[in-house]
């Protein structure tokens, strides 16, 4: 299983990046996927997930509103659609996939547990100037 993060990049507080996660050797109707991102100093924390068999996503307080998760089985690729973004919001995004307790978290709207996920990806930098 691999998975691929990109779309990282520098954007000015008030704008827009979108993350792609490209998948491979899995089926996204078989995971969750988890964005999570880790900022300097700080602890790797759940932004959102979904599980694409049922749709059901999860996003974190800090981005409801702001940040749109959403996957393309055709293209094995989960985006996530950041907009008004704060810098608060700068951190390094990594991509994950797991199976059952990961799912379970996202329909329990529970935040995601780093131990759910099985599979990693690299990680995509995100830098919010102000």
């Amino acid at each position: 299983v691999q998975l691929q993060a990109s779309g990282g990049g520098l954007a000015q507080a008030g704008g827009s990046l979108r993350l792609s996660c490209a998948a491979s050797q899995l089926h996204l109707d078989d995971y969750a996927i988890g964005w999570f991102r880790q900022a300097p100093g700080k602890e790797r924390e759940g932004v959102s997930c979904i599980d694409s068999s049922s749709g059901s996503k999860y996003y974190a307080d800090s981005v409801k509103g702001r940040f749109t998760i959403s996957s393309d089985n055709a293209k094995n690729t989960v985006y996530l659609q950041m907009n008004s973004l704060k810098p608060e919001d700068t951190a390094v995004y990594y991509c994950a996939a797991g199976r059952y307790a990961a799912i379970a978290d996202i329909v329990r709207k529970t935040p995601p547990s780093r131990v759910h996920y099985d599979y990693w990806g690299n990680g995509t930098l995100v830098t919010v100037s102000s």
